[in-house]
């Protein structure tokens, strides 16, 4: 009895192979993310022996992107995308412009047509959302200033590549004939009748119905999610948990990733990336939602695997020897071109060194939109061949280096501010946020609390302040939150407060308590150095999120430790405590 057992064989050898290479990789100290795009192309059709099924995998690999967007949406909510959007929507506009321009000049240069070179451009302008959450998350990023600024740069990209996937088909014609043909390919299919000319004014009246199509298809999935979404799949997670079966309630959670992702595809023409972000995004109001993420876990760490392995599967090792300089100059755009346009852009937005370094590095690569991209404009007959493969061999090499760039982040920091007065000047440059106005009441000047971080904790614990008419001054990294405190009447200052020039413009050194809401270990220990440095008597308060970190901490005499399992035991066994205390009284026997 025959089976057809493709898509059986795609997983057996894309994880076996993973697994090998990827273990192969971390031990001589190479992020195993390399070891998955080698195993993809030992498994793929440009290298002998066994080839998987090109078609499965890239389905597979889509069900990762699927669930690793589905996941991050559950820790970004929509306050975080919008508390960085005057920064994340004008510098991906303005990054992807640059990297488009520098993308284009180079494949006309090389003899293509201006339409060739501008859907390579855009191909080479679009950064990997998978290959940077893997980065953020592996380094404990996702969660800070920096990473919601990283993400929603790429959220916004990615909305940026669904408006151009659809434009593309109307204005195949236009790009298609719109110069000399410089390479294989470019031409076919450019439709028949008449000329460039006639089809482009065919298509002005089509085109300006598809963008204003297209717009509102978005906003109505947004529109549909953010209010029905919101109050039904927090429901549907309430039900499901009550009937007390894990199983059900991890089908409820791959159901609503992949079924939402789809269905925002077919009716919104949403990437299946963007609807899996919302989906998680509106699923985050559900007191269910750090659940989910733990069940969603496992599978999405699995199918992300898959992802690297199919885009090393579309690898053609030949590109390397038969267009070396083309390569090279590809490579360069990626890594070099955006990089240093996306850091200019965050300097300029008057964001720390440190911010722009991890935003640069975050774009300093290239991935599935760039293959979706790049692929219609093949299918159009727009963009040549040799130009796919260029796009795939850049991506190749762009994620393997990605995990060495973020590295460098620190080191180049350091060395940039050791050489360059500019950069130290950058650093120290007159920021209206970054120091209290003049006109401050005293009150927040001396025998105040610093609150350092803005977050969940950070909110809870402003209003308990308020409440009891203490008063303090906010430390957030985010400057556009700090803006907003300020219009609030709120004293608050803009900047890390691991840095000494934060804590000292918060006036730590009369203030009679610092409070730090944040949650990373080395922040916190140089934020109590400068805060007892600057304040020997001063008080000081510190959450942590695991109980090894608060033993550390406690044991260093960093100050008051809130470790917060340990407090919410505290405080339910209180509560249990109080209640039976008068029936534990009513029944004792009394001694007359």
């Amino acid at each position: 009895m025959e089976h057809n057992v493709s898509l059986i064989t795609t997983l057996a050898a894309g994880f076996g192979a993973a697994l090998i290479l990827g273990a192969l990789a971390e031990r001589i100290r190479v992020p195993a993310l390399v070891g998955y795009l080698v195993a993809g192309m030992l498994i793929g059709p440009a290298t002998p022996g066994f080839v998987a099924d090109m078609a499965i995998a890239a389905q597979l690999s889509e069900i990762g992107v699927m669930l690793l967007m589905f996941g991050v949406g559950l820790h970004f909510s929509l306050g975080d995308l919008l508390s960085v959007k005057r920064l994340a929507i004008p510098g991906a506009v303005v990054q992807m412009t640059i990297a488009t321009v520098l993308g284009a000049a180079l494949a006309i240069w090389w003899g293509w047509s201006w339409g060739a070179g501008l859907i390579f451009g855009l191909s080479l302008s679009c950064a990997s959302t998978v290959v940077l959450l893997k980065a953020l998350e592996s380094r404990d990023l996702l969660e800070t200033m920096n990473g919601r600024i990283a993400v929603g740069w790429l959220v916004v990209e990615d909305l940026a590549c669904v408006l151009v996937l659809v434009l593309m088909p109307p204005l195949a014609g236009l790009l298609s004939g719109a110069g000399a043909d410089g390479g294989a390919g470019i031409g076919a299919g450019a439709g028949s009748g008449g000329g460039a000319g006639d089809q482009a004014g065919a298509e002005i009246a089509p085109l300006w119905q598809t963008i204003s199509l297209t717009l509102l298809q978005v906003a109505a999935f947004i529109g549909l999610m953010l209010v029905v979404g919101r109050r039904l799949l927090p429901r549907l997670l309430w039900e499901v948990s009550r009937t007390g079966s894990r199983e059900l309630f991890t089908l409820a959670i791959v159901t609503a990733a992949i079924g939402i992702a789809v269905g925002a595809a077919k009716l919104f023409s949403v990437s299946f990336a963007l609807g899996a972000f919302f989906a998680g995004m509106v699923m985050r109001e559900s007191e269910f939602s750090h659940r989910a993420a733990q069940e969603s876990l496992p599978l999405r760490d699995a199918f992300s695997v898959l992802f690297f392995v199919s885009v090393g599967m579309l690898f053609d090792p030949a590109v390397v020897v038969d267009q070396p300089a083309q390569l090279i100059a590809v490579v360069a755009i990626v890594v070099f071109g955006k990089t240093f346009a996306a850091l200019g852009l965050v300097l300029a937005y008057r964001y720390p060194l440190n911010t722009a370094l991890t935003v640069a590095a975050s774009l300093a690569q290239i991935g599935e939109f760039s293959f979706i991209l790049a692929g219609l404009g093949l299918a159009l007959g727009v963009l040549p061949a040799k130009g796919m493969s260029l796009v795939l061999a850049g991506s190749l090499i762009s994620i393997a280096i990605n995990p060495l760039v973020f590295a460098l982040i620190e080191p180049a920091r350091r060395w940039i501010l050791e050489r360059s007065s500019l950069a130290r000047w950058l650093e120290q440059r007159d920021d209206p946020y970054a120091e209290l106005p003049h006109d401050t009441e005293r009150k927040y000047l001396q025998g105040q609390v610093v609150l350092v971080g803005f977050g969940r904790v950070g909110r809870r614990i402003a209003a308990g302040l308020d409440a009891g008419g203490v008063p303090y001054v906010v430390a957030e990294q985010n400057r556009e939150l700090v803006e907003d405190l300020r219009r609030q009447g709120h004293a608050a200052v803009a900047g890390n407060a691991a840095d000494p020039v934060v804590l000292v413009q918060a006036h730590v050194s009369n203030a009679a308590m610092l409070v730090i809401a944040t949650s990373r270990p080395l922040d916190v220990r140089a934020m109590a150095e400068t805060a007892r440095l600057l304040n020997p008597a001063i008080e000081i308060v510190v959450r942590t999120h695991s109980e090894t970190e608060s033993q550390l901490l406690r044991s260093e005499g960093i100050g008051t430790v809130f470790f917060g399992e340990e407090e919410l035991a505290r405080g339910m066994t209180t509560h249990v405590v109080q209640r039976f205390a008068p029936r534990a009284r009513s029944t004792a026997p009394s001694h007359a």
